[in-house]
């Protein structure tokens, strides 16, 4: 399980002395506990744990993104290196190409039953989403999606 995983490398980063590794893993540990308590539960699914840290990856993004427009690289750069140790526990996301694979026949077969018109890439989008659910990245799906409808 995801969540044991990351206890026992919580010890493994304070033997290394990784003050960074250590502090993404316990506030990690923070967000699974959190969850646990709101839901009520004495374990995550490896699934929950995963939401918990894809939402967490998406902050640092975000994060990254806005440091970056401040002008902070200072900040942007260790954002960055959490962002590098938290991706480390998620699945590994489909490429660009294994998503064209998957959406050319959905845009065609949605284009083929006239359920599309030619300004309709949220339809698509949410259809492909839910077929990709947690294998693909949106931002890379919408990407191929204009490309594709363009």
């Amino acid at each position: 399980m995801i969540q044991e995983t990351i206890k026992n490398q919580i010890k493994d980063a304070m033997r290394a002395k990784d003050a960074l590794k250590l502090e993404v893993l316990r506030g990690l540990t923070t967000l699974f506990t959190n969850e646990l308590i709101s839901k009520g539960g004495t374990t995550l699914s490896d699934e929950d744990a995963i939401a918990l840290i894809r939402r967490s990856v998406k902050q640092r993004k975000d994060s990254i993104d806005q440091f970056t427009k401040g002008g902070r690289a200072d900040l942007a750069e260790k954002e960055q290196q959490e962002l590098a140790i938290l991706e480390q526990y998620l699945p590994q996301m489909m490429s660009r190409d294994e998503i064209k694979a998957i959406a050319a026949p959905k845009i065609q077969e949605l284009k083929a039953a006239g359920a599309i018109d030619k300004g309709a890439a949220g339809k698509i989008m949410g259809s492909l989403m839910k077929d990709l659910k947690g294998k693909a990245d949106g931002a890379d799906v919408k990407a191929v999606v204009e490309e594709l409808i363009a």
